[in-house]
């Protein structure tokens, strides 16, 4: 299937064990007959990890990946075949995400100041769940998509965020109660409360202080107006690259205790509040390793030792766009060189290959001396990179190689058929992978019942001893083929 891909202009590596894409990204650039032109290996089995990652630490939260993180098509069409749901803000990510055959109501329209169009665009095309923050946009949904099921994105504390949102979007406790009332006066579907803590949010608690805020939100539409509403949106805001792990699991923790306090779950499952988060680097993040090249180079001779100005072919207008748009500013670039422990390291300048002055990518490093024709490569480059990225001064954009172990292809496979007649397969297939998720998710409630309190989902430990318990005790196939 990969010389398939390959006719149509994708360039796909199926490997028979788990590689590190630098690895990969050595094996590559050794061949001395390639192109100097930036790459990324975008790896399809770190992103299905991540998946199942989600759904065994968060088991009642509903990942709707990030669109505008990065829109990459290989990326957008196996999130939707594990399963995943998406948050769009505009017309185009609406269609680009219904043009991979996903349902409208696995979309959230998660803008909440957007265009009349594209809220009638939405309306056509049966995507029903959207955002508001303000009395005005409540009147614009109420005219042009007046059966819109609609969400009230209050405020957060953001203030421990890498990019904050919240002098931006988000109404406060007070205004929130009166677009409340508008909206039951307007006789408006509103069905819940959502917030985004800001990107890249460094304190859990930002999380289960907006958690609770929706809970006062959700008893006083209940109490004033009799309203029950059963939607929670937890935004965004999880982090996505690997020294951040622990980071993620003490989210998870707090996200857990915190529904569980305030929105516990029923013994009746239709009286449970449904709910959903917006990840994007989370999933993007680690995905994607970049490697550049040294197009030229600077020497600056000084008194005691040189100095040196590296130019590399991907800068601040492509790749690199996220130390503005993401604030990302510590990149450690790896080399590709045979070094001895007492190579000398030189004071060094990284530089993009336009004619701005802006475009500077590392201002000092200390690195060994590298000659030009060398390559380097940056980890974690899947977040606010692509999607930001432009041709300025017709220098192209990095490329897209894709890597997946044979097993992994196996199952995944069918996530980029585009052929009408295997569209049942791919149906059947999705319908699989949500009986493997309903099965974690089976299995991690039954770990909430029947393991110590010192040992739980919510205090981060493995489940899966306990997963393959629930499995034994319970004859549940799909959770024993998960693991």
């Amino acid at each position: 299937m990969n010389k398939d891909f390959n006719k149509l202009g994708i360039d796909l590596r199926i490997v028979e064990n788990p590689i590190d894409p630098v690895d990969l990204i050595k094996q590559i650039t050794v061949n001395k007959n390639i192109d100097h032109d930036p790459f990324y290996i975008i790896d399809l089995e770190d992103i299905c990890n991540k998946h199942i990652n989600w759904i065994t630490a968060l088991p009642r939260v509903e990942p709707h990946y990030a669109t505008k993180c990065n829109g990459d098509p290989m990326l957008l069409k196996l999130l939707a075949y594990l399963g995943a749901g998406f948050d769009c803000a505009s017309k185009n990510e609406i269609q680009t995400i219904l043009d991979l055959g996903v349902s409208p109501d696995r979309i959230i329209f998660a803008n909440p100041c957007k265009q009349a169009s594209y809220i009638r665009y939405a309306q056509k095309n049966g995507v029903d769940t959207m955002t508001f923050d303000n009395a005005n946009e409540l009147h614009k949904i109420k005219e042009n998509h007046p059966n819109a099921k609609i969400v009230l994105r209050i405020i957060t504390n953001d203030a421990n965020a890498i990019c904050k949102f919240s002098m931006k979007f988000g109404a406060d406790m007070k205004t929130s109660y009166k677009l409340i009332d508008l909206a039951v006066q307007l006789d408006l579907d509103l069905i819940g409360i959502s917030f985004h803590v800001g990107s890249g949010q460094m304190s859990p608690a930002s999380f289960s202080e907006s958690i609770e805020n929706a809970r006062v939100l959700f008893d006083y539409a209940q109490s004033k107006h009799g309203l029950k509403m059963k939607f929670l949106d937890l935004g965004g805001g999880y982090p996505g690259s690997p020294d951040t792990t622990e980071l993620f699991r003490s989210i998870a923790q707090e996200i857990n205790n915190s529904l569980n306090r305030h929105f516990p779950l029923q013994d009746n499952a239709d009286d449970n509040v449904r709910v959903i988060a917006e990840p994007g680097r989370y999933y993007a993040a680690s995905a994607f390793t970049l490697c550049a090249n040294v197009i030229a180079k600077r020497t600056i001779e000084e008194e005691k030792t040189n100095s040196y100005m590296y130019y590399i072919n991907d800068g601040v207008y492509a790749s690199f766009n996220c130390m503005f748009y993401d604030h990302c500013d510590n990149f450690q670039p790896i080399l590709f060189k045979d070094l001895k422990e007492d190579t000398p390291c030189f004071s060094s300048s990284v530089w993009g290959p336009t004619c701005d002055g802006l475009d500077l990518i590392i201002k000092q490093i200390n690195l060994p001396e590298i000659d030009m024709g060398d390559f380097m490569a940056f980890r974690n480059m899947g977040a606010y990179t692509l999607a930001g990225a432009c041709p300025f001064n017709g220098i192209p954009l990095a490329k897209c190689i894709y890597m997946s172990t044979e097993s992994t292809w196996k199952t995944i496979k069918n996530a980029f058929i585009s052929d009408d007649a295997k569209a049942v397969e791919i149906e059947q297939q999705q319908a699989k992978t949500n009986q493997l998720i309903a099965a974690i998710q089976r299995a991690i409630y039954y770990t909430m019942d029947n393991r110590s309190d010192n040992c739980s989902v919510e205090s981060g430990c493995d489940v899966s001893d306990t997963i393959e318990e629930y499995a034994a005790l319970n004859n549940d196939e799909n959770c024993v083929t998960i693991y």
